[in-house]
């Protein structure tokens, strides 16, 4: 059986105009211009909506820039702006900054046209086909929002029809079915754009939806999957309230769940993804489906083991899709699959005593709710394999008390031998105060701690604030005797100067039972 033949679905992207809605936004003129280059010639949507008419100079002046430069690329059909029943109003500022798409915002529900604009139906088709009129006169093409249709559908259908009926006479070029208030679930939509379509079979019609109640997605696809020919989405689903319809999700979901295609890339979905993230200030939430930091990220063993063994958890959100890779988290629901996976990733081998060992090391760091990415890694492996395979001494226990008003303090339990000993000292910092008890403590045991010679701290690429620290310490040796340096890793620095510090403990301890 011959495979369906696929149905173009236009995508209209609002991030520049609705995504600006967003509390707390709001872009630049330069910012809006590389988000519509990113937009119509990188990502690849239909068209993008990109102000407001009449809203500030700013909005002005990054209608010109983008509309400058969508002319001289060819693509300045594909630039639209948000209008309104105002006469000459709109259609002037628009055409004054070069733009020659008109989105006309028209009342789509009864309720809304009489209680807002406090008009007679009759009275607001009058305005809108004057607005059309002009804009046909001033060589400007025009769409329709038919706002809160969602409403308007269900409480008022006849007035919808008889805008509808005007609409036609005007040569619209296409009519957005808005839900304005984001009310509809799928079956609403259904029902909706089922009786749009049936009605006026010939008009374009797009839906423009809100994520209230979290349904953005799956009524993008009842839409199209009942006759609609275009959808809208904004980047990160900015919006207005809970935002629009996301354009990942959307795209995504077009192509996977229906004889759909559209003209998005998906491979630079999330470059764009991360360029609105930095430019709105809004970050995404890890767990974002395609354009989350965790959402190619597997974590328990099990899934791991799967993987290798014949990509049992993957689904068809290919990770290599959208431009990414899978990663295999580390932390204490680990396995022996998922530590094989990242050494492969790393072209890095360990003997099995070796890689039981970093394992090990893992899962204690996962227990401190620490999970290790594969960046943390290495320094998980140098701080093992230069670990003593058997501690004489041990850190038991230590507290370090730091405050603005008094000097730091630090207490210290050691264990050697099967005896433990307490110390008390205070220091110029956390870490001196600590040392100076620790030399205290080890005194007891007839230990000499050795001076510090270099203190080091790293964090692996990529700026984490919950990144792993790797502390190397260097110790000055006795006299005749090397410097020596020991390694920690831990997610807390103070913790890994404190693991380094131990070992060089066991150095001293072992050079002595040597002795």
């Amino acid at each position: 059986m011959s495979e369906p033949q696929k149905r173009q679905i236009e995508v209209m992207d609002t991030t520049l105009r609705d995504g600006e809605q967003t509390p707390e936004i709001a872009y630049t003129p330069e910012e809006k211009l590389q988000l519509a280059r990113a937009l119509l010639a990188d990502v690849g949507v239909d068209r993008i909506e990109i102000a407001g008419t009449r809203v500030s100079e700013g909005e002005r002046e990054a209608a010109r820039k983008i509309c400058r430069w969508a002319k001289r690329a060819g693509m300045l059909r594909r630039v639209e702006m948000l209008g309104y029943c105002d006469g000459t109003k709109s259609v002037d500022w628009l055409h004054e900054t070069g733009g020659r798409v008109l989105n006309l915002l028209v009342k789509g529900s009864e309720h809304h046209c009489t209680t807002q604009l406090r008009m007679a139906p009759e009275q607001h088709r009058k305005k809108v086909a004057e607005t059309l009129s002009y804009a046909r006169k001033r060589r400007v093409r025009t769409n329709v929002y038919l706002e809160d249709w969602s409403s308007g559908v269900t409480d008022s259908p006849e007035y919808v029809f008889a805008m509808l009926r005007t609409l036609g006479e005007h040569r619209v070029d296409r009519v957005f079915l808005a839900d304005t208030l984001g009310i509809q679930a799928p079956r609403d939509v259904r029902r909706g754009i089922d009786l749009m379509v049936a009605s006026f079979p010939d008009v374009h019609f797009e839906y423009h939806c809100h994520n209230d109640y979290g349904f953005s997605t799956a009524n993008v696809l009842a839409a199209v999957e009942m006759g609609a020919r275009g959808v809208h989405t904004s980047v990160n689903g900015l919006g207005e309230r809970a935002g629009n319809a996301r354009l990942s999700e959307a795209v995504a979901a077009l192509h996977d769940h229906g004889p759909f295609i559209t003209g998005v890339n998906e491979s630079r979905l999330v470059g764009v993804s991360r360029l609105v993230e930095i430019f709105s200030g809004k970050e995404v939430a890890a767990n974002t489906p395609i354009v989350g930091r965790d959402v190619f990220t597997q974590t328990a063993g099990i899934h791991a083991d799967g993987d290798a063994k014949g990509d049992l958890y993957e689904n068809r959100l290919v990770p290599a899709r959208f431009g990414r890779k899978r990663r295999y988290a580390l932390g204490k629901l680990s396995g022996k699959a998922s530590l094989d996976q990242n050494l492969a990733e790393l072209g890095i081998e360990l003997e099995e005593k070796e890689r039981d060992l970093v394992l090990a090391r893992i899962v204690s760091l996962g227990d401190k709710k620490h999970t290790v990415v594969p960046e943390d890694l290495r320094f998980i492996i140098a701080d093992v394999l230069k670990t003593p395979r058997e501690n004489l001494l041990r850190i038991e226990r230590y507290d370090v008390s730091v405050a603005s008003d008094r000097a730091p303090e630090a207490s210290v339990e050691l264990a050697f031998r099967g005896e433990s000993v307490s110390a008390k000292a205070s220091g110029d910092g956390g870490y001196d105060a600590f040392m100076n008890a620790l030399k205290k403590a080890a005194k007891k045991f007839g230990l000499d701690v050795p001076k510090l010679q270099d203190f080091r701290v790293r964090i692996p690429p990529g700026g984490r604030t919950s990144a792993l620290v790797e502390t190397l310490i260097t110790w000055r040796g006795r006299a005749g005797e090397e410097s020596f340096s020991t390694l920690a890793v831990d997610s807390d620095q103070l913790a890994a100067a404190v693991i380094a510090t131990e070992k060089m403990l066991n150095v001293v301890a072992a050079r002595s039972q040597e002795t």
